[in-house]
Parts: C-alpha cells; sequence; structure tokens
C-alpha cells in the first residue's frame, strides 16, 4: 500500500508510530530496574554493581549520543530510527541470557545503551519535522509514552519476573521490539526536503567537531542543558532504586513495588504534560523565554515533593511524593526540545539534541552507583531525598536564564 506523507493525517500517525517505539524504549529500560531485587538475589551481585550497571548503562549512551545526533543530521531518519530499535530489543531479549555481571554490562549496558542512544536525536527531530505548528503539543502527546510506559513496564516486569522468573521479562519486552521494527519499515517515511532546502544542503556540508559545539555557543541551549542535566540525574536515581526502595523499605511484593513506584509520578506526569503542552505553544507566543520559565518552575516545585517521598516513613506520603514530583517535572519535559530547537538553527537540530542528550546523561549516569554507595551507609531514603538539592539548583539556574532570554526577546 502506498503512502501519502502529504495527507493531513499522517503526520498524526507519525507520532503514533514514534509513540509507540518511545514507549517500547522506555519499558525495556525500566525492566531491569523493577526486577532488580531477583536479578541481584539469582546471580549474588552487591548494590554497588548493580548501580555500576546502571551507570554503565547511561555512559555507553552518552558516549554515542552525539554521533548518533550527528548522523541524524547526515542521514535517514527513518532507517536510524529503525536500526536502533532493532539493536536494543535483540539487546534486551539477550539480557535474559546472562548470568553474571560482565554478560549483564555487555548486552543491558553496552548493547542496549547503543541502541537507545540512536535512536533519542532521529525520534525527536522526525518529530519535528512533521510539526511545526503543533511541535510542543505533538512533543507533550509523543512524551506521554515515556510515562506510560514506565508504568505499565512496571506492574508487567514485577509480575513476570515473580511468576515466570525475570529472565522471560527480557525475553517478551525485547520481542515486541522487534515485532515494531518490522511496522516501521512498511509505515515510516522520512519527510523529503523541498528543493530549495536541498541546494543548501548539499553546500553545506557540517564538520563533526563544528556540530558538537555549537550548543555551547548559545548561553540558552548552555543553561537548558544544565537544567537537563540536573533532570537526568535525577529521574536516573529514582528510576533504578525507587521499586527496590518500596520492596525493602515497605515489604511489597515485586509486582506492587514495581507499578507503585512508577504509577503515581506518572500519572500525574501523564496530566502535567497535556497542561503544559497545551499552554506552552500560547505563552510561547507572547515570548519565546516563557518556555524556559515553565521549566524553572517544575523542577523548583518539585523539590519538596522528592524530599517527601524519600523521609516520609507513611506510604500515603510517599504517593502525595510521587505525585507532586511527576506533574512538576512534566512542565519541564513538555519544553525540552522546543526551547532547543526555537535557538539553535535548524540544520543542527540533531546534533544539537545529542550533545544535550551525551551532557545529561553523562551527569546522570552516576547518580545509580552513588545511590548504591550511599545505600548501606546513611540509607536509601537519605540518598532519595537528597536528589532535592540537584534539581533545587537547577532551577535557579533556569530562573538566572529565563531573565536574561526574556529581555532578549522582548
Amino acid at each position: 500500500m502506498k503512502i501519502n506523507i502529504n495527507t493531513s493525517y499522517y503526520k498524526w500517525e507519525v507520532l503514533f508510530l514514534l509513540w509507540i517505539a518511545y514507549f517500547l524504549n522506555q519499558a525495556d529500560r525500566q525492566v531491569f530496574n523493577v526486577v532488580l531485587p531477583l536479578i541481584r538475589e539469582e546471580l549474588m551481585l552487591s548494590d554497588f554493581q548493580i548501580g555500576a550497571i546502571s551507570t554503565a548503562f547511561n555512559l555507553v549512551f552518552a558516549l554515542c549520543v552525539p554521533f548518533a545526533g550527528y548522523v541524524g543530521d547526515k542521514l535517514s531518519r527513518k532507517w536510524i530510527i529503525i536500526f536502533s530499535i532493532a539493536l536494543w530489543s535483540v539487546a534486551t531479549m539477550f539480557t535474559g541470557l546472562a548470568n553474571g555481571v560482565l554478560m549483564l554490562i555487555f548486552f543491558r549496558s553496552v548493547a542496549t545503551g547503543m541502541g537507545e542512544a540512536l535512536f533519542g536525536p532521529a525520534n525527536y527531530v522526525l518529530l519535528s519535522d512533521y510539526h511545526v505548528e503543533t511541535r510542543a503539543f505533538a512533543m507533550s502527546i509523543h512524551q506521554t509514552a515515556y510515562y506510560i510506559g514506565i508504568v505499565i513496564s512496571g506492574f508487567l516486569a514485577g509480575y513476570i519476573g515473580q511468576h515466570y522468573g525475570w529472565h522471560n521479562a527480557f525475553y517478551i519486552f525485547g520481542g515486541f521490539g522487534v515485532i515494531h521494527t518490522v511496522v516501521l519499515i512498511c509505515r515510516l517515511k522520512d519527510k523529503p526536503m523541498e528543493q530549495k532546502e536541498r541546494i543548501v544542503e548539499a553546500r553545506d556540508t557540517i564538520p563533526f567537531l563544528d556540530s558538537m559545539k555549537i550548543l555551547f555557543k548559545v548561553p540558552t541551549a548552555l543553561c537548558l542543558t544544565l537544567g537537563f542535566s540536573a533532570l537526568i540525574f535525577g529521574l536516573t536515581g529514582y528510576l533504578t532504586w525507587m521499586p527496590t526502595y518500596l520492596y525493602e523499605q515497605f515489604d511489597m511484593d515485586l509486582a506492587d513495588a514495581g507499578f507503585h513506584s512508577m504509577f503515581y509520578t506518572h500519572l500525574f506526569a501523564f496530566i502535567g504534560i497535556i497542561l503544559a503542552g497545551r499552554y506552552s505553544d500560547r505563552l510561547a507566543v507572547k515570548n519565546p523565554a516563557n518556555r524556559l520559565l515553565m521549566q524553572a518552575i517544575g523542577l523548583l516545585v518539585a523539590t519538596p515533593f522528592i524530599v517527601l517521598m524519600g523521609l516520609s516513613s507513611l506510604l500515603p506520603v510517599v504517593y502525595v511524593g510521587f505525585a507532586g514530583f511527576g506533574f512538576a517535572r512534566a512542565f519541564f519535559d513538555a519544553n525540552t526540545y522546543s526551547v532547543l530547537y526555537d535557538v539553535i538553527p535548524e540544520k543542527y537540530h540533531s546534533s544539537a539534541s545529542g550533545v544535550m542528550q551525551m551532557t545529561g546523561f553523562a551527569v546522570g549516569a552516576f547518580a545509580p552507583m552513588i545511590l548504591g554507595l550511599l545505600k548501606p551507609v546513611l540509607g536509601l531514603s537519605f540518598g532519595i531525598a537528597s536528589l532535592a538539592i540537584v534539581w533545587f539548583v537547577a532551577g535557579i539556574l533556569l530562573l538566572i536564564a529565563y531573565k536574561r532570554y526574556f529581555k532578549i526577546n522582548t
């Protein structure tokens, strides 16, 4: 069946196809965090080793994503996306065969990290190619795949792991990714450039080092990247250790811990991002800096809720912490790539996305290992609560950047 990409609805089909891809991306990533207690027990791993596996994943991701961003500005975004999904899905399936820390690092950290790194920049830029006037709204809808993917995988991976073994959780989630790869081959298309754009593209070859430097030459993009790094640091620590925290601290079974640790946060993040996406485009018409203000407020409002979810001994209060944390962080999520693409020239969009993700995940990579080191000394509760400090400092930095960016656009 021939696909007409010029129809009014095809851009929404692209959003749907990439939404499913991102859903599987986040689901595959969260499976490890949920079945972590079972892996640790069967393979007799220490808390530090568990944290190191997550840290290695994020470092591999950070090292590969600038290259992914660069090739995303050069090659077919469709085929980059398809290759990346196939790579991480097969690697996820092979993770189920792991019998020690080295195999976990290779399949979980190296192969899966490389696959997911290739996906990010091309995914966002292809979506923005099809959505111009509706960019922030489309990005917000797309981001809900992250929330839903984590919640569903949190419950299903815990249930599968508890009843059928942690190995099968990896086989099942990886298998669904392979199936979606076939769907994308048939339905996803690159958006062709106009003839004028092709001439400019042919004349304007972008050196790799220039593509790496562009983000650091734009003050607003640099501040955004620092805020993004703080966001990833907090999220990586939370996503890696929160299921284990509920499992150990509140004596939950694995399925319940996987579900409750993710459900309230991402339910309210889903609500928050729909609201943020709806109003972001409207506020940006008045001044593009308003997107940055929304991000700063999101980080600052989230900080007391992080403290609540880490220090409270009452489970309902912890759930309130999850909900407030999720709702507030959505205001950052809804605007990240819209802010970046507002201040970076279009020909550098994929490269800049890659560099921002590289920086963010390089910083965030150390959160699981640091919390793993703090766990036997000060307790996981203290480690989780201390993530609020990082977000508070980043929120203040973004407020300062907002004032400067607002004046430039007034």
